[in-house]
């Protein structure tokens, strides 16, 4: 009886190895993937082009265009509209070839990915935060790639947008009496985004908040300071 079961079991083993070995799914050649994936993006049908380009970069992870596939795919993806997508291929781009000669565009695509969500000043920025450090990251680390000055502009529209909300902010704060908290927030826009529209202002409400809570020192300094870089704004005038 043993020499009959193991018989059968030799029996059964080999049909499945048999259907194993003809099994007709065959690999398609990256030529034709790649044809295929591109003429989806000439019909602007991106997702399926990304999709495309997703499947030749794990078929092929070790051809030289792989890089491509994948920024071709964030790309795609990007057009779609398919932020969260876009951004995951972007991280494992970057991850894997950070060195790659493409890499000024992927960060560009990447602040991107968020500006394109920035929403309305009064909510929260976490959009915008997140766009400026992928522009500010790029322009640091490829200061002379040609995405640099665009994306040196943008970051001028994403730090006038954040003070943008952090004056609104102020403002409430200042009628809510709130000083130090108005104070602290100001500060910021000061230190940090002196190239915005909002540093005059912010300069007349930190005079303000310092002589409500009764610091004139502090409020006689940005009140100095205010009149002497901005004499013909109108918040000089006010003062």
């Amino acid at each position: 009886m043993k020499k009959i079961n193991s018989y059968l079991l030799f029996i059964v083993c080999s049909m499945l190895f048999a259907c194993a070995g003809t099994d007709n799914t065959e690999q398609k050649p990256l030529k034709e993937l790649y044809a295929e994936a591109y003429e989806n993006i000439d019909d602007s049908n991106y997702i399926e082009a990304a999709n495309k380009f997703i499947e030749i970069e794990a078929s092929y992870p070790s051809d030289k265009n792989a890089p491509n596939a994948l920024m071709n795919a964030a790309y795609a993806q990007y057009e779609s509209e398919n932020f969260i997508d876009a951004l995951t291929t972007i991280d494992r781009f970057m991850r894997f070839h950070p060195g790659h000669v493409n890499a000024p565009y992927i960060l560009y695509l990447k602040g991107m990915c968020f500006y394109r969500q920035v929403s309305d000043v009064r909510r929260d920025p976490g959009m915008s935060s997140y766009a400026l450090s992928a522009f500010e990251q790029l322009v640091q680390r490829f200061p002379n790639s040609s995405y640099a000055k665009n994306a040196k502009n943008k970051i001028v529209i994403l730090k006038n947008y954040i003070a943008g909300k952090i004056m609104y902010s102020a403002r409430r704060n200042m009628k809510r009496k709130n000083y130090p908290v108005v104070i602290t927030n100001l500060q910021k826009i000061i230190l940090t985004m002196q190239e915005t529209q909002m540093i005059p202002e912010a300069l007349f409400r930190l005079t303000e908040a310092y002589k409500a809570i009764g610091l004139s020192e502090q409020a006689n300094s940005y009140a100095a300071m205010l009149k002497k870089n901005f004499p013909d704004n109108e918040w000089s005038k006010k003062l």
